[in-house]
């Protein structure tokens, strides 16, 4: 080893400072391949003798070594230096050029209630408006079911929407809604059905606290009773002449009789006399729940539990379960809320309603807010015809997201896909994100149609979340508080889809039609060639 140095201090030219560090780190490099290969003598041969590697290193191969270790020191150094310039110069240039498309963290914004929690005023800390960012430059584009808001809004379409209008909704309108520069305010008529006014309320403040400054002036009637009333026929055909364009209504349901603009319904915030959380923690439950049992291990049975007093059809249902005389496949409860609560709302965990291959859809008085329950099961839900439709509802097609007949227990492969298609389209695209997205374009393709300045009434108070949240008290509080958008967001709404052109709905609809035949047509068919007794 003694001798490789000597050879290597020998090729070095010494005069030269460069060459001089690397005589210094090729020392130091051998003189620790000394120490190295003396720890492996002393360990492997006896007495510590290194005489194996004297023989293994000749004149030629001691050249050879100073030769490299010069070459492999100057390149690295060579290369270290570029790293180090490189690695300054893109951090520098990136963090110049590219630090806006960095996308921001949200800023929290939390409640703040005075003592007593007796708020009567906005404090004015959120903002009013806020930046988004995207990071592809441009937003998705929003789900298939927010086509419906051009149809909704189409009876405007070429006459827009006067004060006039507005005003002849009142008659049957719970409240009416100003938003001017961002700030909401409410005018109050009559007191709705439970809590379905301060949710539906509620929810749209949560709205502005997520989009903060993004909504534009309006001014609109919003009636939260359960079946629409704005009769087409008044305003279309031989009637159209004589009778004013229809007032727009907002409410929760419509049908294909009405031209009532659909909203989202107030339990996506809460419904508190049935203990029902916001969606978005049921939506959370629900899928864990569903997901502990597999389809072909859940009871083969058709599943219902719902009151049946508020409607003859619901009655109708109970004649099909299960008796001493028969068995049509189906197991259906009746939900008694008064007992229900006295118990702690133990047995109607819907989350916990998952069990059953097949879940039934039948709607009340009007359209049944268990829609979006039922749906989000990886179970069958078999709908029965329904009248009414709420926001997303149109976009479901029969056989793919729902099987559209009573009880039906044949084909359960497709039955199966049927589930998991419906149950994905609840899971994926009706979260609250698109909830709150469907809100926002609704309402500002609204007030791109309005023909006059919205202004605030005398009777209207301003209203925000700390006048709702901090007096509130009980199961209402913990909702809202659930429920509560705590910071702006920090991504733009997804992109409005385009309207429907006339061939492609009329092709919509008749696929829709087309399906619902095929099933009946199977169903008669069934029974026909059945032998079944009972």
């Amino acid at each position: 080893m003694a001798f490789c140095v000597v050879s290597v201090s020998h090729k070095i030219n010494k005069k030269n400072l460069w060459n001089q560090r690397l005589l210094h780190h090729c020392k130091t490099m051998i003189q620790n391949m000394q120490r190295f290969s003396g720890t492996i003598s002393q360990r492997y041969q006896p007495g510590g003798d290194f005489s194996w590697f004297r023989f293994f290193c000749p004149p030629l191969i001691e050249k050879s070594l100073a030769a490299a270790c010069s070459i492999t020191i100057f390149t690295f150094c060579i290369f270290f230096i570029l790293f180090v310039v490189a690695a300054f110069i893109s951090s520098f240039f990136f963090s110049s050029h590219f630090n806006y498309r960095k996308t921001p963290r949200p800023i929290v914004f939390p409640l703040k209630c005075p003592a007593g929690n007796l708020s009567r005023s906005c404090p004015g800390s959120y903002p009013i408006t806020f930046d988004t960012v995207d990071s592809e430059g441009k937003p998705a584009v929003c789900p298939d079911y927010f086509r419906w808001i051009h149809e909704d809004l189409k009876p405007w379409e070429g006459t827009g929407i006067s004060r006039d209008m507005v005003e002849r909704a009142r008659r049957s309108a719970h409240f009416r809604l100003v938003i001017v520069k961002g700030k909401a305010y409410i005018e109050k008529y009559k007191k709705s059905i439970q809590t379905r006014d301060v949710f539906t309320i509620w929810g749209i403040l949560q709205l502005l606290r997520r989009y903060p400054g993004k909504l534009p002036d309006l001014e609109l009637m919003f009636d939260c009773g359960d079946r629409p009333v704005i009769k087409s026929d008044d305003h279309r055909g031989p009637n159209a002449a004589q009778a004013p364009p229809p007032p727009p209504l907002f409410r929760y349901c419509g049908d294909r009789w009405t031209l009532d603009v659909v909203f989202p319904d107030w339990s996506f915030w809460g419904w508190t006399e049935i203990n029902m959380k916001p969606w978005g923690n049921v939506l959370r439950d629900i899928k864990e729940g569903s997901s502990k049992t597999k389809w072909m291990e859940k009871e083969p049975y058709a599943y219902w539990k719902g009151n049946p007093l508020v409607a003859e059809t619901r009655r109708d249902l109970l004649t099909c379960n299960v008796s001493d005389g028969q068995d049509w496949n189906a197991r259906l409860f009746v939900q008694d809320w008064m007992h229900e609560a006295q118990q702690g709302y133990k047995q109607s965990d819907v989350s916990k309603q998952c069990t059953h291959r097949y879940k039934i859809y039948i709607e009340g008085w009007a359209w049944s807010v268990s829609e979006k329950y039922i749906l989000a099961c990886d179970s069958v839900t078999l709908v029965v015809k329904p009248h009414y439709y709420d926001f997303f509802m149109r976009s479901l097609q029969p056989m793919h997201h729902y099987w559209p007949i009573k009880d039906n227990d044949k084909c359960s492969s497709i039955a199966q896909a049927i589930g998991r298609a419906g149950s994905d389209f609840i899971q994926e695209e009706l979260k609250m994100d698109y909830v709150y997205d469907y809100m926002f374009h609704l309402l500002n393709e609204y007030a791109k149609l309005l023909r006059f300045e919205p202004s605030i009434p005398k009777g209207a108070e301003e209203v925000c979340a700390e006048t709702m949240a901090c007096p509130a008290e009980g199961v209402e509080k913990r909702f809202m508080m659930e429920s509560l958008v705590n910071a702006p967001s920090v991504t733009a709404p997804c992109s409005l889809p385009p309207p429907y052109d006339p061939q492609n709905l009329a092709a919509f609809l008749r696929t829709k039609m087309n399906s619902m035949k095929q099933v009946e047509r199977w169903e008669k068919k069934y029974w026909k060639n059945s032998t079944r007794t009972f």
